[in-house]
C-alpha cells in the first residue's frame, strides 16, 4: 500500500516509526515532516493545511490510505475532501472533528448522551460570563471553545483571574478567533489519564493509556504546555477502570455522533480525571497525542496499516484480535527550546541524537527539528525531541529515557527531569 502520512511532529514521527514497519506499506510519504521522519518516509513539501495540495499529490501518488496526525486539518474538512475523491482517510469528517474544534459542541453532546463531565458553561458575553465565574467559585477553569495548540485551558486559582482570563480571550487578545466563544467549568480534582481507542463510526476498538505532563516545569507546575512528556500505561489503571471509561465515556460518545449524524471515524482520545477509582471526561481529541503517542507506538504490538486501514474502510470488528500491547512501560521525555511556552530561539544545532538511540530501549522521535544546508539537525519549533525508552518498569523506561537525554547537546534545550514522578511516587 502506498500511504501518505499528514504532519511534522513527534506524534507523526512515532507513526511513522510504526506504520514503516509494516509489511503492507510498500511506499510511506509524510507532508511536511521533518528531520527525523527523512528514516522513514519521503517528506514532500506541502504544509498540514494545503488542503487541495494534499488532496491532489494523494491522486497523483496513488494513495492508498491517509493518515492524519494533527487536528487542525482535519476540524477544516481534509478528510472529507480524500473521501470525494475516493481516497481512504484515517481520520474524522469535519463534522465529526468538531468533538475537539468546539469545546461547547463536545460538552453539549456529552451532556446529550450522558457522558459525565464537570458542571459547564458556554459564553460570548463577558457579564455573563462573570456572574458563573461568581457564582461556581474558584478555582475554576477557563477555556477557549476553538483550538489553541493545546494551550487554550487556563486554570484559575482566583475569580479575578479566571475574570481577567474570560475577558482576555473573549476579546481576542489571547487567542485571537478561537476565543470568540469560551466554556467555562467546574474545576475537577484527582489525577489525570488519557485514554485511546479506535473507531470506524460504529465498531470500537480501546487502545490503551497514557498519562501526559502538561506543565512547564518539575512537579507539574507553571504554564501548561501541548506537553512535556509521558508514559504508558498509566500505573493507576486496571481492567475495572478501563471497563468504566469505555462504558460510560467512549460507547456514548460514539453512539452519540452517530445519532447525530456524524459518525466518528478515527481515534478518539479522551483525557479524564479519575478520582476513588472512577473517571469523569475532562475533554475529547480527535487524535493521537503528542507525546502519548511516542510512549504508545513503542507498546504497541500488531500491524498499525492494517489496523488503520480496516478503521477507515469500517472493518473495525475484522482486526479486534490483531493488536496488542507490551507489559512494558514506555516513557518519552520532550526536550523543549529554552523559553517554552513562550517566545524561544530557533535554528541552533542539535548534535548526539544517534548516541542517544544507542541506548537500550531508546529511541528519539523528532518534533521540530530541520537540517540546515550542512545537513546538521536544528530547531524549529517549541517541542523538538521526544526522548523516548521502553522497559520492564516505569523506573527501567526513565532511566534510560533520561540517560539518552544525557546524551544530546543542545545550548539552547531544556526537559523536566521527573516525567513519570506520580507513577514512581506511588510505587515507593
Amino acid at each position: 500500500m502506498n500511504i501518505l502520512l499528514i504532519g511534522s511532529g513527534g506524534r507523526e514521527h512515532a507513526l511513522a516509526w510504526k506504520l514503516s514497519q509494516s509489511s503492507n506499506c510498500s511506499k510511506l510519504y509524510c507532508a511536511p515532516g521533518n528531520a527525523g521522519i527523512e528514516a522513514q518516509a519521503q517528506c514532500v513539501p506541502i504544509e498540514v493545511s494545503e488542503i487541495d495540495k494534499i488532496v491532489d499529490f494523494a491522486m497523483e501518488k496513488s494513495i492508498d490510505l491517509v493518515v492524519v496526525g494533527p487536528e487542525n486539518p482535519l476540524v477544516d474538512g481534509l478528510a472529507d475532501k480524500l473521501s470525494e475523491a475516493n481516497i481512504g482517510v484515517f481520520g474524522p469528517s469535519a463534522s465529526a472533528a468538531k468533538l475537539e474544534g468546539s469545546k461547547g459542541f463536545m460538552k453539549d453532546l456529552c451532556a446529550k448522551y450522558g457522558v459525565k463531565t464537570a458542571k459547564y458553561g458556554r459564553f460570548k458575553n463577558i457579564e455573563l460570563a462573570k456572574k458563573f465565574i461568581e457564582e461556581t467559585g474558584a478555582p475554576i477553569v477557563v477555556k477557549t471553545d476553538g483550538l489553541a495548540a493545546g494551550k487554550g485551558v487556563i486554570i484559575c486559582e482566583t475569580t479575578n483571574q479566571a475574570i481577567d482570563t474570560a475577558s482576555d480571550m473573549l476579546s481576542g487578545a489571547a487567542f485571537g478567533t478561537a476565543g470568540k466563544e469560551i466554556v467555562i467549568e467546574e474545576f475537577l480534582e484527582g489525577e489525570e489519564v488519557s485514554f485511546f481507542a479506535l473507531s470506524d463510526g460504529k465498531t470500537i476498538l480501546p487502545l490503551t493509556s497514557a498519562q501526559d505532563h502538561k506543565r512547564v516545569g518539575e512537579g507539574d507546575t507553571g504554564l501548561n504546555t501541548g506537553g512535556m512528556g509521558a508514559y504508558s500505561p498509566a500505573h493507576f489503571m486496571n481492567d475495572d477502570l478501563e471497563q468504566q471509561i469505555i462504558k460510560d465515556v467512549i460507547e456514548p460518545t460514539i453512539k452519540g455522533m452517530a445519532s447525530e449524524g456524524c459518525p466518528f471515524i478515527g481515534v478518539l482520545f479522551a483525557g479524564l480525571m479519575v478520582k476513588d477509582g472512577k473517571a469523569i471526561l475532562l475533554e475529547h481529541n480527535i487524535r493521537f497525542g503528542d507525546p502519548e503517542c511516542q510512549a504508545i507506538m513503542m507498546r504497541l504490538q500488531g500491524d498499525l496499516v492494517e489496523i488503520l486501514y480496516a478503521a477507515a474502510q469500517g472493518r473495525l470488528d475484522e482486526v479486534r484480535g490483531k493488536i496488542s500491547w507490551s507489559d512494558d512501560t514506555a516513557l518519552c521525555v520532550v526536550m523543549a527550546a529554552n523559553g517554552y511556552p513562550a517566545s524561544y530561539k530557533k535554528n541552533k544545532q542539535i548534535k548526539g541524537i544517534d548516541e542517544a538511540n544507542a541506548v537500550e530501549g531508546a529511541y528519539v522521535f523528532h518534533a521540530g527539528t530541520a537540517k540546515d544546508n550542512n545537513d546538521n539537525i536544528i530547531s524549529v519549533g517549541g517541542r523538538v525531541l521526544g526522548v523516548t525508552a521502553i522497559g520492564a518498569d516505569i523506573a527501567t523506561a526513565q532511566k534510560r529515557a533520561y540517560k539518552a537525554v544525557d546524551k544530546i547537546y543542545w545550548s539552547e534545550g531544556f526537559c523536566r527531569r521527573d516525567i513519570g514522578w506520580r507513577a514512581l511516587k506511588a510505587l515507593s
